[in-house]
């Protein structure tokens, strides 16, 4: 029953907080809620969870994402039950909650909590290897986060702004942020105007497009510079998406305080 956590704060966008499977889960009250997204699933056996008066069966091959300050409490139908866990942090956790909706449960089953198992349990082996390799793992943490984004097509009719215009730039921004990416460019991905787009942006993350592409990039380039010590700052600014060296150093500092050289020196 192998559970890790982490006890290095890293600047990895993504990463987990905590993970681990084949737990022989204990009854578990959280008047509070937990601090961070946590997800639960079956492996084995069954288990009840209650939220606001309400009881869940979470059955084998069933999971569960929880968000953050949620008071609940968990425990086995009967008999045993084994679970596998995560729980998720990184510098982009402030947006965890508009990337995963209003909704502050999300259920998954069948194919979906299948991927996420397989997800989880690739990554508790890599926690096993010495050293571990954190950008490894923070790839494989959005991994198993994109697989939760997938739980708002369960009802996109609640937010149609949300599915129809930003949902689609995030994606785009998310895997395409080493392009020459601008907030006209994305808008245009969607059929609207930049200030719309931006409006939409500052009313679901509290922030702009650009802020937004700007924070995802200089999170990429903290990777980048602690993983690939030896490729240059210019190299880097490329990587994710600066043609300018200048300019990325400038969004950098602006962004953290310090220059990438004075970032990769402390880390």
């Amino acid at each position: 029953m192998p559970i890790y956590f982490n006890s290095a704060p890293t600047d990895f966008p993504f990463q987990f907080d905590s993970i681990g499977n084949n737990w022989n889960q204990e009854p578990t009250l959280r008047p509070d809620g937990f601090p961070v997204y946590h997800y639960l699933q079956t492996q084995e056996g069954s288990g009840i969870l209650s939220i606001d008066e309400k009881k869940y069966t979470i059955r084998e091959n069933q999971g569960v994402l929880l968000a953050p300050g949620i008071p609940h409490v968990y425990h086995s139908a009967s008999g045993q039950w084994i679970t596998l866990f995560a729980t998720f942090s990184g510098s982009m956790s402030p947006y965890f909650s508009a990337l995963f909706g209003s909704s502050h449960l999300l259920f998954f089953e069948n194919e979906k909590a299948t991927s996420i198992r397989k997800l989880i349990d690739q990554a508790v082996l890599h926690h096993q290897e010495t050293p571990t390799d954190p950008q490894l793992l923070s790839l494989e943490c959005y991994q198993v986060l994109l697989q939760f984004i997938g739980g708002l097509q369960s009802n996109p009719s609640q937010q149609p702004a949300w599915e129809k215009y930003v949902r689609p730039v995030l994606t785009i921004i998310h895997t395409r942020y080493m392009e020459d990416l601008t907030a006209d460019t994305l808008s245009q991905k969607v059929f609207v105007t930049p200030q719309y787009l931006s409006r939409l942006f500052s009313r679901y993350l509290g922030c702009s497009v650009y802020e937004y592409l700007t924070k995802f990039r200089i999170s990429k380039a903290k990777e980048l510079l602690v993983s690939h010590r030896t490729r240059k700052i210019q190299d880097i600014s490329q990587d994710v998406g600066y043609t300018d060296a200048s300019h990325f150093v400038l969004m950098f500092r602006k962004t953290t305080g310090m220059t990438p050289s004075e970032f990769r020196k402390i880390n």
